[in-house]
């Protein structure tokens, strides 16, 4: 039997997710903010190393570099190598780097160009690997990404998060921490249009959560205001971006605000989706695989795209009990499946 752990560092969570012979048998998410320096993500990759067990081999890739807590990328790809290669000491990890496949922590800083944000890169090979053209939508607690797959292989224009914000392949808007200000700039209140507030009062997990679509234990952040994870909570909050006091506003009229704001987030979703596939060369009943915590909102997306929706844990295996943290944690289970075809490479690679 072979043990594979596949790590995703993201800025504000770490992902693991424990494969057994192409098998996903368990899959551990934890908050780890990397804004506040590095503490909490060492006591995150403890804490995960006890419920993940042990592995013959850890695979890594990251999102986190782009942290303001360092000074460019380049320091954040080699730092986080640095520290997972340290926390991870039982069975050095090695690195995922796009096309130039797995490298070791020494290397990690000649490949931070191919290491950095690459977790969207290996999710979508692995849905390449089983469906040779689709639209891969993995819907986030921070972004969205949005890939065509052609003839087996990743499609993209982009590469880089530059490249792939000007294609309209990540899109800066995520199930949880969506920014409420950044995801419209008026709704309707009263039957007028009213200007948001441009404040961090709310995100858009308190839409979700008065809308009933956020998913349980998905919100692992604080609250804008450090308040509680409540309807009533969220209101407030929600109250606050349009000017006003939770009072101002009854139930009616914020649900209506709330489904208002959750159009918009899902038309940007589209509008991205009709760009990328406009240059594509996407066969017209191509599906649309969605993963993420914001597979509801991707299946609407496919829907109103006009093209068949497949969900990313019907195309891997993976125990009952770990299908739903497999979704929402896709690159982590990703790369725990396909490290034996990489790690094979890498060897071939290093001979």
């Amino acid at each position: 039997m072979t043990v594979i752990v596949g790590w995703d560092v993201g800025g504000v969570h770490l992902k693991a997710a424990r494969a057994e012979d192409g098998r996903v048998l368990r899959v551990v998410q934890l908050a780890s903010p990397l804004r506040g320096g590095l503490d909490r993500l060492v006591q995150a990759f403890g804490e995960a190393k006890t419920k993940i067990g042990r592995a013959d081999h850890h695979v890594v890739t990251m999102t986190g570099e782009l942290a303001d807590t360092f000074a460019s990328r380049q320091e954040g790809v080699e730092r986080l190598a640095a520290l997972a290669a340290s926390e991870l000491a039982d069975a050095p990890p090695l690195f995922y780097a796009g096309p130039a496949g797995l490298v070791r922590a020494p290397d990690a800083g000649k490949h931070a160009v191919e290491i950095a944000s690459a977790n969207w890169h290996v999710c979508a090979g692995l849905v390449a690997h089983n469906i040779a053209s689709a639209l891969f939508i993995d819907m986030g607690s921070t972004t969205t990404d949005v890939v065509p797959l052609v003839g087996g292989k990743v499609a993209a224009r982009g590469y880089t998060d530059a490249q792939r914000l000007a294609a309209g392949e990540l899109v800066y808007t995520g199930l949880v921490r969506g920014f409420v200000m950044a995801t419209a700039d008026r709704a309707p209140v009263a039957g007028a249009w009213t200007t948001l507030i441009n404040e961090n009062f709310a995100t858009m997990a308190d839409v979700h959560r008065i809308l009933k679509s956020l998913p349980e234990a998905a919100d692992l952040m604080p609250t804008a205001d450090g308040r509680e994870k409540t309807d009533a909570a969220s209101h407030a909050r929600l109250a606050r971006m349009v000017g006003a006091d939770a009072a101002d506003l009854d139930d009616d009229a914020m649900l209506t605000l709330a489904r208002w704001l959750a159009e918009a987030q899902l038309r940007a979703i589209i509008d991205a989706a009709m760009l990328v596939t406009s240059a594509a060369g996407l066969p017209g009943d191509a599906p649309v695989v969605g993963a993420g915590i914001g597979t509801a909102m991707v299946a609407e997306a496919a829907r109103r795209l006009h093209r068949p929706y497949v969900a990313f844990d019907g195309l891997i295996d993976a125990a009952p009990e770990a299908r739903a943290g497999a979704v929402q944690c896709a690159p982590a289970a990703a790369l725990a499946l396909l490290a034996p075809r990489l790690i094979a490479d890498s060897n071939k690679r290093l001979q």
